[in-house]
């Protein structure tokens, strides 16, 4: 193991990351391969490391082109997520799972979990994010704000159907890992556009942050990352929404309208 993998691998466990555990991974690289003169394999090696041979990362490969109707292959269709997760995605042994907008690449121990999720809703109860919240496990988030990152929030507002959000259909050709091409509908539980509705979930970052939920560091402070227990998540923004609160926390709606 080269030096830069080493210390990257030590930075990310005083982040909160241990081995054997369950962590899906959002980063903005940039910073760290500035300052540690490294490439995304490096920092993809030193995330292995870090949660060792027992261990599982999961490094979202979102990709929009096939809300505009562009075809999704599930063999070549590239991360729109950074140069980490492209990475990942070409890593061997990688595990994609089947949602064309919402795929995820998971390597380790518990990746063939995952090989045959083909959720029909990006957030929905047989996701990726369910599947990481059943597994126990983590998400780390590198050098981005929770605007920029938490997409498990979504997960969280359509298991309680929250009426600013609602399911909306996406049909186009997919490719499947045999490269047979059919016609197929997935879905997004998106925000009500009509109504003003915008993400809007910092706020509730910062009360993670003051729940003591969030360990490590914040953007662009020391090692730029921050984890939390998805379960310890999950209950937490749970909370917020049956106690009506998530406007202010989770969204707001734009001025001039409702």
């Amino acid at each position: 193991m080269s030096d830069v993998i080493a210390k990257l691998s030590k930075n990310w466990a005083r982040s909160g990351i241990q081995k054997g555990d369950t962590v899906l991974i959002h980063s903005a690289i940039k910073r760290t391969l500035i300052n540690y003169q490294c490439s995304p394999n490096d920092i993809l090696n030193s995330l292995l490391d870090a949660v060792g041979s027992s261990g599982t990362l999961v490094f979202p490969l979102f990709n929009f082109d096939f809300t505009s109707g562009v075809a999704f292959d599930i063999r070549t269709t590239p991360s729109h997520m950074g140069a980490l997760t492209e990475a990942a995605r070409c890593y061997k042994g990688a595990v994609r799972t089947g949602h064309p907008i919402y795929s995820f690449a998971v390597i380790g121990h518990h990746a063939s979990q995952f090989q045959d999720i083909d959720n029909k809703s990006g957030y929905g109860a047989d996701s990726p994010f369910a599947k990481l919240k059943e597994l126990d496990g983590k998400i780390a988030v590198l050098d981005l704000p929770d605007q920029n990152s938490m997409t498990f929030y979504h997960h969280i507002e359509e298991m309680h159907d929250v009426d600013y959000r609602y399911l909306k259909d996406f049909t186009g050709d997919y490719t499947r890992h045999d490269g047979k091409t059919e016609n197929r509908t997935y879905q997004i539980f998106v925000r009500d556009f009509e109504n003003g509705v915008l993400t809007h979930v910092n706020p509730c970052g910062e009360l993670l942050w003051d729940a003591k939920l969030y360990q490590g560091y914040r953007p662009k402070d020391n090692t730029g990352m921050r984890v939390i227990n998805a379960n310890q998540l999950y209950d937490f923004v749970s909370d917020i929404i049956q106690d009506n609160r998530a406007h202010g926390l989770l969204y707001k709606i734009e001025e001039g309208q409702k």
